[in-house]
């Protein structure tokens, strides 16, 4: 019996050490070879294909410099003004943002509201790779991937990435998708406020998407485009 265990045991170490090196090949890929889609986007189709019975899809790759300087410094103002300087996972932030999970359970254990400490790295890899389930072992592979992401990677290139494939609305993928179907121009030229409008929709994109101009995304906005001169662009 305990011969059996400890092959299954290195069965699964073997399967678990495969697993990683297959993403570990697929990453470095990506340093010359853009993705074609990831693992989010593809669920999206499924669903979208079962509930509406059509695809709402658009996506087009931009090379970095064809994505407006003002976009990539709004998104790092907003979402991680640490990317540059970071490993890929921002302990602080997610330090913080426990406190504060915790200060919100305790006022309304029922209505509190689960605040994450993500970064940039660590939302392209649960997006390139993963399903959206909340459990340890997908914390875990997370992390694993994070780490590869920002062993193989440049943060210019994790960030192009990023802003190629990361979601703004229903359907709609990427800076380029995004700056078409909310301001009618190329990702290139985005200005300061449009970059800090989209930036403010990126952590709830089908919610923003009715209402992209209400008072809170362009107060919000406004806020990002004072603090965009402060970070560090890759």
């Amino acid at each position: 019996m305990k011969r059996h265990a400890l092959r299954l045991l290195g069965l699964l170490a073997l399967c678990t050490l495969a697993l990683q090196l297959s993403f570990a090949l697929r990453i470095a890929l990506m340093i010359g070879v853009d993705p074609q889609s990831t693992a989010f986007q593809r669920s999206e189709i499924r669903r979208l294909l079962v509930e509406r019975h059509r695809l709402l899809w658009s996506r087009q790759w931009v090379p970095r410099e064809r994505i407006s300087a003002n976009l990539r410094r709004a998104v790092i103002a907003s979402e991680d003004a640490d990317f540059v300087h970071h490993g890929g996972v921002d302990w602080d932030a997610i330090e913080k943002a426990w406190k504060r999970n915790e200060r919100a359970e305790a006022r309304s254990p029922a209505h509190a509201k689960i605040v994450g400490g993500s970064t940039i790295t660590q939302q392209l890899a649960k997006n390139l790779f993963l399903s959206g389930e909340r459990t340890v072992l997908r914390k875990a592979q997370e992390l694993v991937i994070t780490l590869t992401l920002e062993a193989l990677l440049s943060k210019q290139r994790i960030l192009e990435i990023y802003l190629n494939n990361v979601e703004w609305g229903e359907g709609i993928y990427g800076a380029q998708a995004a700056a078409r179907h909310y301001f009618h121009v190329d990702a290139a030229r985005l200005n300061a406020e449009q970059a800090a409008r989209l930036a403010v929709m990126l952590p709830a994109p089908k919610r923003f998407e009715k209402s992209p101009a209400s008072a809170y995304v362009v107060g919000r906005a406004a806020t990002i485009v004072a603090r965009m001169g402060a970070v560090d662009v890759p």
